[in-house]
């Protein structure tokens, strides 16, 4: 597997270049981006600079922040579309094939006909960017104070989520399997050994504080090896499965760490590396 980190538990990171430099820094192989930080890579150091920037720092785009306001109104769906056709052509060219992005577990809406906008929204989007070679990763939601933020309850675990990425039938989108909303949706190692991991878009890696799961926040997480998420245990069972691709760190938090990122991307290189050891990865 592969490390990567995301700009979250960061702190107030400067710019992609940044990243980029802390992440080669700290033995951490991929980040997570969008595509307007790209963007703005190109314009400091144009495309080919870009690409000999990442290469001398044997870094990688690993994924890129969906661009489509896809869960809320049609014109907010429809008017972002073009963004994701230009996203796709810059994911293209930088070879990174993750587009990634998530869907709230609860809802104001009537649930089933939510879930056929949603499923409609993202056939459409996947079928417009399979031929730069991009794929969808979904990432569902599981902390329960977040199933409970809206009238009804939604699709918010694994399984579930599964089933619906069958319903929607588009080969490039997966699953994005995220440790703290597997932990606080009641997740278990059998649900991760039962997946196809073709099925396995991408991952991202957490831990959660020493609480009952129901009264762990989405913004309460901690880094990796902090706190009570067997996570040993969950990057076993991706390596029995057979994934071979990203494990980001996303480390969400109620306040911004006080650290610099400095100090912040070495203390995640740090945890990555601890528990990829610990799991017989490295």
């Amino acid at each position: 597997m592969i490390k990567g980190l995301t700009r979250d538990g960061l702190g107030n990171l400067k710019n992609l270049e940044t990243h980029i430099i802390l992440a080669a820094k700290n033995d951490i192989d991929v980040v997570d981006t969008d595509g307007n930080a790209l963007r703005e890579l190109i314009e400091a150091k144009g495309i080919e600079g870009a690409k000999q920037f990442l290469q001398e720092n044997q870094v990688q785009i690993g994924a890129i922040q969906f661009p489509v306001d896809w869960r809320n109104s049609d014109d907010a769906f429809y008017n972002d579309l073009p963004d994701l056709l230009e996203d796709a052509k810059i994911a293209k060219a930088f070879g990174c094939k993750i587009f990634n992005t998530f869907f709230m577990p609860s809802t104001d809406q009537d649930p089933l006909q939510h879930l056929m906008k949603l499923t409609n929204r993202i056939k459409i989007c996947a079928q417009m960017i399979k031929g730069y070679g991009c794929n969808i990763a979904l990432e569902f939601v599981g902390p329960y104070h977040m199933r409970k933020l809206f009238k009804n309850e939604f699709i918010w675990d694994l399984p579930t989520t599964l089933e619906w990425i069958d319903m929607i039938g588009e080969p490039n989108v997966g699953v994005l399997l995220d440790s703290i909303h597997w932990y606080t949706s009641g997740g278990k190692i059998e649900d991760i050994t039962a997946i196809d991991p073709a099925k396995i878009a991408y991952v991202h890696i957490n831990d959660g504080p020493e609480l009952p799961r129901k009264e762990i926040l989405d913004n309460g997480r901690l880094y990796p090896g902090e706190g009570i998420i067997d996570l040993v245990g969950f990057l076993k069972a991706l390596k029995d499965v057979g994934y071979a691709g990203v494990v980001s760190q996303e480390v969400l938090t109620e306040k911004e760490p006080v650290e610099s990122s400095e100090i912040l991307a070495e203390r995640s290189g740090q945890a990555m590396a601890e528990v990829f050891v610990k799991a017989g990865l490295q």
